[in-house]
C-alpha cells in the first residue's frame, strides 16, 4: 500500500486519514474474509452476523433482521435530535471468480464482483472510528443493506419501517469506481444513475410442423418483428435529449428447427434518467407488444418489474457531500460529473423517501483497480477503504459535529 503517495497535497485531511490507517489492516482482513465467503441477496446471514458482532463491540445499539438480513447500528450522543444515515450494501453476485487471489471466493458461482465486500468494510471502518474517536451531538445510523443486486433489499428494509424506526435527516452512500484514481471522488447534482426495470414478454401463437407453417401461428416471427419495433422507442418516441435504454437481452423459443413453437419469450432491460421517460418506455413497450402480436395473429402478455428508480441526489445533501469531499481531499480530487451513468442502484429507493446523496469513490486506474465491476476478474481495492471511511466520518462531523 503506497500510503505516502496518496496523502501528498496540503488539502488532504492527513490527521483523519492517518488515524484511519492505524486500524485499516483490521478492516482489510474483514474485507478479505467477506470476499472469501460471499453470500447472495437475502442470504447474507454470515456477513450480517459479522457486522452485528463488530458494531456491538464498539457500543452501537444493533438491530438485526431489518428487511430480512439487514443490520442497523445506532449510536447516539448528546441531546441533539439531528440524525444521519450511512449505508453500505452486503450481497454478492452469481459469478464464478477468476482472480486467483489467496482470499478468492470459496463458494462456487458466487463472488463479490461489485465490491460490496469493500463497501461493508469501509462503513465498518468508519463506524469504528466514529465510536472510538469522534465527539458529536446527535444520532448516527449505519445501515447495512442486503440484496442490492436487483432483489429489492432497500425496498424491503423501507417496508420493514427503516426510516420510521431509524429516522434520518439525510442518508448517504458510496460505490467504488474502477478507472477513478484512489483518493478521488465523483458526484453530480440531480440524477446520477438510471432507473432499472425488467420486462418479460410472452408471445403466444399456435405450434405446428415446420413444413406446414400455414397451419400454425409462428410466435418466433412475431418476436423478431417485435424486437425490431422495440428499437424505435428510443429513436422515435423519446426526446433525443433524454438518455434511455431498451435492450432485449434474451430470447427463448423452441428446441428444434423443424418445429414451430407455441410460445416465444423476450427478456428486456429498460433504463431511464427521469420518471416521465420511464413511464413512456413502459407504455410503448406494452403497446408494441400487443400490436405486433396482433399483426401476426398471436397474443402478448407483459410482466413488468420495477427494480430501481432513477437515483436523484438531493441538492442540499449533495452540497453537504461535496463539502465533505473537499474538506477531506481538496477540490482537485473531486470530479463533478457532467452526465449521469446508465447503471442503476437500489439506494434510489432510499433517496425517494429521505433526502440523500450517492457518490463514487476511486478504485484505481490500473491492474485490479481498473477492472470493471460484474467481471470475474474484478477486485475491490483495499487502498480505497480509508478514503471512503474518511468521507463517512467527515459527513458525521459536518452534520452532527457542532450545534447549529
Amino acid at each position: 500500500m503506497d500510503q505516502n503517495a496518496t496523502t501528498q497535497g496540503s488539502q488532504v485531511d492527513v490527521q483523519l486519514i492517518d488515524g484511519l490507517r492505524e486500524h485499516v489492516q483490521t478492516f482489510v482482513q474483514i474485507r478479505h474474509d467477506i470476499h472469501a465467503h460471499p453470500e447472495l441477496g437475502f442470504q447474507e446471514a454470515r456477513t450480517s452476523a459479522l457486522v452485528a458482532e463488530k458494531l456491538a463491540q464498539w457500543g452501537y445499539t444493533v438491530t438485526t433482521g431489518v428487511g430480512d438480513t439487514g443490520v442497523v447500528g445506532t449510536l447516539k450522543r448528546g441531546t441533539s435530535t439531528r440524525t444521519i444515515g450511512l449505508r453500505a450494501d452486503m450481497d454478492a453476485l452469481p459469478i464464478q471468480e477468476a482472480t486467483g487471489l489467496p482470499y478468492a471466493s470459496k463458494v462456487a458461482e458466487t463472488m463479490h464482483a461489485c465490491g460490496h465486500d469493500g463497501h461493508t468494510a469501509t462503513l465498518l471502518a468508519a463506524a469504528h472510528h466514529i465510536a472510538l474517536s469522534e465527539d458529536f451531538d446527535g444520532t448516527v445510523h449505519v445501515i447495512f443493506q442486503p440484496a442490492e443486486e436487483g432483489l429489492g433489499g432497500a425496498r424491503r428494509m423501507i417496508a420493514d419501517g427503516l426510516f420510521e424506526r431509524f429516522p434520518c435527516d439525510r442518508v448517504f452512500a458510496l460505490h467504488n469506481a474502477p478507472g477513478l484514481p484512489i483518493g478521488h471522488f465523483a458526484v453530480r447534482h440531480g440524477c446520477i444513475l438510471a432507473s432499472s426495470d425488467r420486462a418479460t414478454i410472452t408471445l403466444t401463437g399456435r405450434g405446428g410442423h415446420g413444413a406446414l407453417p400455414h397451419r400454425s401461428c409462428d410466435p418466433v416471427v412475431a418476436a423478431a418483428s417485435l424486437i425490431m419495433a422495440l428499437q424505435t422507442i428510443v429513436s422515435r418516441n423519446v426526446d433525443p435529449a433524454r438518455a434511455c435504454v431498451v435492450t432485449v437481452g434474451a430470447i427463448h423459443a423452441g428446441k428444434s428447427g423443424n418445429v414451430i413453437p407455441h410460445t416465444a419469450t423476450l427478456e428486456l432491460s429498460i433504463r431511464a434518467l427521469d420518471h416521465e421517460t420511464r413511464e413512456l418506455l413502459e407504455q410503448r413497450i406494452r403497446e408494441l407488444a400487443r400490436l405486433q402480436a396482433e399483426a401476426y395473429g398471436a397474443t402478448a402478455s407483459v410482466e413488468y418489474e420495477y427494480v430501481s428508480r432513477p437515483l436523484i441526489n438531493d441538492p442540499q445533501a449533495t452540497d453537504i457531500a461535496i463539502e465533505a469531499i473537499t474538506s477531506l481531499v481538496g477540490p482537485e480530487r473531486l470530479k463533478l460529473m457532467p452526465e449521469a451513468v446508465m447503471g442503476s442502484e437500489d439506494f434510489s429507493w432510499m433517496t425517494e423517501v429521505r433526502p440523500g446523496c450517492y457518490v463514487l469513490i476511486g478504485n484505481g486506474t490500473g491492474g485490479e483497480g481498473g477492472c470493471v465491476v460484474h467481471n470475474p476478474a474484478y477486485n475491490f481495492n483495499d487502498d480505497a477503504i480509508v478514503w471512503g471511511a474518511g468521507w463517512f466520518v467527515t459527513l458525521v462531523r459536518q452534520m452532527l459535529g457542532h450545534a447549529r
